[in-house]
């Protein structure tokens, strides 16, 4: 059976084209290096701060946040590629002098980058 066809060799067409708010937003990849963000307007006018480049990290330790350098991107679960290249992304694991921390957040879609020191870099 061939996807798409009608059991008589048919072509199915689809009925409208996608509106405007049914499309999928511009892909965001967010690197190691000086802070750089973007402000983008979202539906009902209201705003979204998103970042492009970040160096400086939120990171909780023992339930106080410190605002703290970035220094590497160490390992990425989703694809060890991602840290070759020094993509920040949830569940990144970066290197503070602090020590091994975890990123929380999603920073392509927030402003900043949030994470929490890992315990066995104490």
């Amino acid at each position: 059976m061939n996807k798409g066809r009608k059991i008589s060799g048919g072509k199915y067409h689809a009925n409208r084209k996608k509106k405007l708010y049914e499309y999928r937003g511009q892909e965001r990849h967010v690197f190691l290096g000086e802070n750089k963000r973007k402000t983008l307007r979202m539906q009902g006018g209201n705003f979204k701060s998103v970042t492009l480049k970040a160096n400086i990290a939120n990171i909780s330790i023992n339930g106080k946040t410190k605002r703290i350098e970035i220094k590497n991107v160490v390992e990425t679960p989703q694809n060890r590629f991602f840290a070759r290249s020094n993509r920040l992304m949830k569940g990144a694991i970066i290197d503070t002098p602090s020590g091994k921390a975890r990123i929380t957040n999603r920073p392509s879609q927030e402003g900043n980058v949030n994470a929490v020191l890992l315990p066995e870099s104490k």
